[in-house]
Formats: structure tokens, C-alpha cells, sequence
């Protein structure tokens, strides 16, 4: 085993005992329905150029929110790093700066979370929509 790819690992480990210490379980189907989002969405432009949305919403329902995010934007920050390593193993290709944005909702699908993703050349708070939830 290559030096590199031993360091990757230990990154690896610190990182998942980070996530653990910040959220009480690992929010492993919150990270899947993003990857899921981000993969759903890629748009082939050539063999070697997929390019996918870089502007992800998701939306908590109210009592997961408060468990995940009582700090407000660590959540946001974690899924964030996830889904960029998930798409420099994928080989994607961002189509701008990528960000995660978590909001509070009373109206999500399966009364856990929503995500939709979308394509921003700029991304600003105020590039998300801010429906009365």
C-alpha cells in the first residue's frame, strides 16, 4: 500500500469520527439521496466531461433539523464535503462553485428531507427559493 493511499484512509477515519461526534448517527441516507441527486442529474458533454448541478437544496423536516443541525451550518458543511468527494470519484465536473444549502421545512415528501438540485453560476443565499416552509 502506497504512502498516499494510507493517508487517505487515516484522513478517512478522522473524518468519520468527526461526523460521528457531530451528528449523533451519520446521516447515511441524507448523503445517499444527495449522491443520488448528483448522479440522477449528470449530463454526459463528452467521454471524458460529465457535468452535473452545483447547487443542492435540502430541505429537513423540523425535528430532524433541530437533531442534525443545532449548531446551524455544520450539516451543510459535512454534506458538502461529501458529495464533492463523491463527484471527484465519479470524475464530474462541477458547473460552478458547489454548495449544500440546509433549511428548516414543514412540508417534505416523506417527512424526513427533500433534495433538488439545480445549476447556479453564481451562488448566493438568495439563489435558493424561500417558500414559506
Amino acid at each position: 500500500m502506497s504512502t498516499l493511499t494510507a493517508w487517505e484512509r487515516a484522513l478517512e477515519r478522522v473524518e468519520g469520527a468527526l461526523v460521528a461526534q457531530i451528528f449523533p448517527r451519520e446521516p447515511v441516507e441524507l448523503v445517499g439521496a444527495l449522491r443520488r441527486e448528483c448522479d440522477n442529474n449528470a449530463v454526459v458533454c463528452s467521454q471524458r466531461r460529465v457535468v452535473v448541478p452545483n447547487a443542492y437544496d435540502v430541505e429537513l423536516a423540523e425535528h430532524v433539523h433541530d437533531e442534525l443541525d443545532p449548531d446551524e451550518g455544520q450539516v451543510a458543511q459535512v454534506l458538502t464535503d461529501k458529495l464533492a468527494r463523491h463527484g471527484e470519484h465519479k470524475g464530474y465536473e462541477w458547473a460552478g462553485p458547489l454548495t449544500v444549502h440546509v433549511t428548516k421545512s414543514r412540508d417534505v415528501p416523506n417527512g424526513r428531507y427533500r433534495v433538488t438540485s439545480t445549476v447556479m453560476a453564481n451562488i448566493s443565499a438568495g439563489g435558493f427559493r424561500t417558500s414559506d416552509r
